[in-house]
């Protein structure tokens, strides 16, 4: 679900992620119905119960590389947005992993 943007995003979005200890590399079908591809490192704090995602992402219109932050708590994440033309909002969503 894309909060504070305009309509027309793609909300789903299949993807394919590699995990080494705390780095993780992937690609994904992006909310502006893009390939994007992704390196960045996942936060895991003493408790686990959430995690925090950060790094750079590709595929997106407003730039060739944007920075990607997520917060993900059991399945459920959420994250900024930014929208052409100046525009900011957020991202909410479920995860499910096969």
């Amino acid at each position: 679900m894309h909060i504070g943007l305009s309509d027309g995003y793609n909300n789903v979005h299949p993807h394919a992620r590699c995990t080494l200890d705390n780095l993780m590399f992937g690609t994904y079908y992006n909310s502006e119905h893009r390939i994007s591809t992704y390196v960045g490192k996942t936060f895991y704090p003493v408790d686990k119960n959430w995690t925090l995602e950060y790094g750079l992402v590709t595929g997106y219109k407003s730039a060739d590389v944007i920075p990607l932050i997520r917060y993900v708590n059991d399945g459920w994440y959420v994250a900024p947005a930014y929208e052409v033309g100046g525009k900011y909002g957020v991202v909410l969503g479920w995860e499910h992993k096969f």
